[in-house]
């Protein structure tokens, strides 16, 4: 009985001093980003809603409209939440090692520490936003509620866990060449109006509709809409394929972040 005994008491030690970690590199984060004065941690969620909300007006502004019955506000909030839940997760892994390489002579501190803080940062701040802005706009009567929460967050919860994987693979490899972090940037941009934020597959023609699904974030947002909206289009997305994508990508950053790992405790 000794054996499983001290097994248990190693393992509730580590997870104590893991967690013990990933709080104080959060606590660090958010202070070495948004400081103590102003608005302070609040932006964390305050950037993604600016940046939603000039979307929104932007649109409403214009008279855009899209035939469908589906409101001008309700598409970009669940569009462009959409987008920042993965976009911002990525950029912000980018130069993670570099900006925390000091921290990293830790013995407890590990780079997937310093991922994990970042995304789930980031991942906070983006479902805030899109929960704050969502309940807003429904209060004002802008929006109705969705027609189905659970697919919402099941959608949701898909665009968290590409923005997750595809920031261990984009962070890992910056550690190896800063041409990784230049080359995301505008691939970033390339892929924004791509990614389903400003349309649906319904709305293609046929002949590109194949095309667009091979964007794994395409089929996210396709998830996210049809829980919010119905049945008011036809809906095009395989959870299956987003799945294979989302766990081939976890595999490779996991790989991406021990290899990073083992060059920066080298150097």
């Amino acid at each position: 009985m000794a054996g499983p005994v001290l097994i248990s008491a190693e393992l509730r030690r580590s997870l104590t001093i893991q967690r013990r970690v990933l709080h104080a590199l959060l606590m660090r984060e958010v202070i070495t980003r948004f400081g103590r004065h102003n608005l302070g941690a609040l932006w964390l969620v305050a950037e993604p809603m600016l940046f939603t909300l000039g979307i929104v007006t932007l649109w409403t502004a214009v008279g855009l409209a899209h035939g469908t019955g589906i409101p001008v506000a309700a598409f970009a909030v669940t569009g462009y939440s959409s987008v920042l839940v993965w976009r911002n997760t990525v950029t912000r892994s980018n130069s993670a090692i570099q900006q925390n390489l000091n921290l990293l002579f830790h013995r407890n501190v590990r780079v997937i520490d310093v991922f994990v803080t970042r995304i789930v940062l980031e991942v906070s701040g983006a479902t805030a936003s899109f929960i704050i802005l969502s309940l807003f706009f429904i209060a004002i009567g802008w929006i109705e509620p969705p027609v189905d929460l659970l697919e919402v967050a099941g959608g949701w919860s898909l665009l968290v866990w590409f923005g997750a994987s595809l920031a261990l693979v984009i962070g890992g490899l910056t550690a190896f060449s800063d041409l990784v972090e230049r080359i995301w940037h505008p691939l970033a941009y390339l892929l924004f109006p791509l990614s389903g934020a400003a349309f649906m597959v319904d709305w293609l023609p046929a002949s590109i509709r194949p095309v667009a699904m091979y964007l794994p974030m395409v089929h996210g947002v396709e998830i996210v809409r049809e829980g919010y909206f119905g049945n008011i289009v036809h809906f095009h997305y395989s959870v299956a394929y987003m799945m294979s994508v989302c766990v081939a990508l976890t595999l490779v950053g996991l790989v991406c972040v021990r290899e990073a790992g083992c060059r920066v405790e080298a150097q």
